[in-house]
C-alpha cells in the first residue's frame, strides 16, 4: 500500500475527522478495498480511535475489508426481480463467473454481491457491473454480457 495515496486523500478533506466517512470512500475508491494499514494510518491522521472507524466499515455495506476484482457485481434480488427471475440470473452468474456472492476470483477479475434493491424494479431483473445498471437479464444475455469484460 502507498502511504502517500492515504495522506493524499486525507489532505483533500483537511484532516478533518467529520470528514470520515468520505475519506474511507475515496481511499476505498482508490486501492477497491479498506486495508488495515490504511485505517490505523486514518485513525493517527484523523486523532479518531480505531473503534470509531471499525464501527464505521463494518456498518456500511458500501465499504469493504477484503480486496475487491476490477469489476463488482451487484444483483438485486429484491422482491420484483425476485420474482422476474434473479435467481436464474445469479446461477447464470455463479456458472460464468465460478463465484458465489461475497467471494472475488483469485485473479481479481469479479467480485460478486446481491443486494436487496439497486432501485430499478421496472426493468428487473437488474444487476450493476460497475455502478453500470443492466437490466430486462435472461441467463444467456447475463453470460453474454459478463464475457465482454477483461
Amino acid at each position: 500500500m502507498d502511504s502517500s495515496v492515504i495522506e493524499r486523500i486525507i489532505d483533500k478533506h483537511h484532516g478533518e475527522a467529520g470528514s470520515l466517512i468520505q475519506i474511507l470512500l475515496d481511499i476505498q475508491n482508490e486501492l477497491r478495498w479498506l486495508p488495515g494499514a490504511a485505517l490505523e494510518m486514518v485513525a493517527e491522521k484523523l486523532q479518531v480511535p480505531m473503534s470509531r472507524i471499525q464501527h464505521t466499515v463494518t456498518f456500511y455495506k458500501a465499504f469493504s475489508l477484503v480486496p475487491k476484482g476490477r469489476h463488482e457485481i451487484n444483483l438485486c434480488m429484491g422482491t420484483a426481480c425476485h420474482v422476474r427471475g434473479a435467481t436464474r440470473i445469479l446461477e447464470m452468474i455463479e456458472t460464468v463467473t465460478g463465484l458465489q456472492p461475497g467471494e472475488t476470483d483469485a485473479d481479481m477479475k469479479f467480485s460478486l454481491d446481491t443486494v436487496n434493491c439497486l432501485g430499478c424494479c421496472a426493468i428487473g431483473p437488474v444487476m450493476e457491473i460497475d455502478e453500470q445498471h443492466l437490466g430486462k437479464l435472461v441467463p444467456d444475455r447475463t453470460a453474454a454480457l459478463l464475457k465482454k469484460y477483461d
